[in-house]
């Protein structure tokens, strides 16, 4: 089949993991294009030369660590101009020279609202929509509903009426809407291929955040070693090993922490709950989606939920390992075989209609 393929370029996550979903594809015999925007396009074009198409994409602005929606939306509306010249361009190119069968999408809108235009089948491939195809099962604050009401009225904007929903999750829920099946999180095959130990260290990721006072913050854990990504340098503050960006040291500082110190990013949590360490999760404000990943963390056991980071937290949390261990030991997921299996099923169906 001929797919067309919209991965967002807000955020790496989206990135990394509709790369190990395209690759499957092509290995499968299925032609594939991709459309995407800032350093996703960049990474992806990278991987796939020659098979992906630029586009102009939507972007968060944060304030003091947190989203904030003013920002956000006069961004959206200064770009917005720009943004729709040159993806109404790429509409036209594409039309003239490209057939396609089927758009799968990882919360990307070009590619949907392509697939509305020439009425081609969307098959949705993302962890967002959980937010409106599953029943939640964690507790609610008051001070987080507004910011859930908002997350749920963007996912039901997102892909409406696509026909297949893939949700990719590490914590199983009740599906409430037809057309919807809940996968594993899809896992790349570096993680994959990692061998986990339990060194001494606890790894801490820190992104879209200007914590200035993290250092000092873990340096008055002196007991305990850390190492640091997200500040994009390489120095070391006692106890305190700050790490320039490099995917394979990150991925074999993950594999071998004791635990992990992060927000409430889908991507890290799921490949930390896969190599089953210890997570600590502190979402970043205002995100409903990241709340949700840090309560499930802490509901299922398998680590501590904060609303700030504080050296009592992190205490109170490595107090607790052993427990966490216990938690995650009995989670299972096969790589991404059943995603994959899943998928090419609904693939056939649409390619025998």
């Amino acid at each position: 089949m001929n797919i067309l393929y919209g991965v967002p370029g807000e955020g790496m996550g989206h990135a990394t993991r509709s790369k190990v979903v395209i690759q499957h594809l092509l290995e499968a015999g299925h032609e594939v294009f991709v459309v995407s925007s800032s350093r996703a396009y960049q990474l992806l074009e990278r991987t796939f030369p020659g098979r992906v198409h630029e586009i102009r994409g939507f972007h968060l602005a944060y304030k003091s660590l947190t989203v904030s929606k003013s920002r956000t939306a006069a961004l959206t509306l200064r770009t917005a101009p720009e943004n729709l010249l040159v993806n109404f361009r790429k509409y036209r190119e594409m039309l003239r020279g490209l057939d396609f069968d089927v758009v799968v999408s990882d919360f990307e809108s070009f590619s949907y609202l392509f697939a509305r235009l020439k009425r081609l089948p969307i098959v949705s491939v993302d962890n967002m929509q959980i937010i409106s195809r599953a029943r939640l099962d964690v507790a609610v604050p008051a001070a987080e509903r507004d910011n859930q009401e908002l997350a749920r009225q963007i996912v039901r904007a997102k892909l409406p009426r696509s026909q297949h929903y893939f949700v990719t999750t590490f914590f199983p829920l009740p599906v409430i809407k037809p057309n919807t099946t809940l996968v594993p999180p899809i896992i790349r095959p570096e993680i994959l291929a990692a061998q986990p130990t339990t060194g001494a260290h606890v790894l801490v990721y820190q992104s879209a955040t200007t914590q200035s006072n993290l250092v000092p913050l873990l340096q008055g854990l002196p007991n305990q070693e850390f190492r640091v990504y997200g500040f994009n340098k390489e120095e070391s503050h006692g106890n305190v090993q700050l790490k320039a960006f490099s995917e394979q040291g990150f991925i074999n500082d993950l594999a071998s922490a004791r635990a992990v110190v992060t927000n409430g990013g889908f991507s890290l949590i799921s490949e930390a709950v896969y190599l089953r360490k210890p997570i600590c999760a502190i979402p970043i404000p205002a995100q409903f989606e990241q709340f949700l990943n840090a309560a499930e963390v802490d509901k299922l056991g398998y680590g501590r939920h904060f609303e700030s980071l504080t050296a009592d937290n992190i205490k109170a949390f490595l107090y607790d390992l052993s427990g966490f261990e216990t938690a995650l030991a009995g989670y299972s997921q096969s790589g991404n075989y059943e995603l994959f299996q899943q998928l090419a099923g609904v693939l056939n169906g649409l390619r025998k209609q």
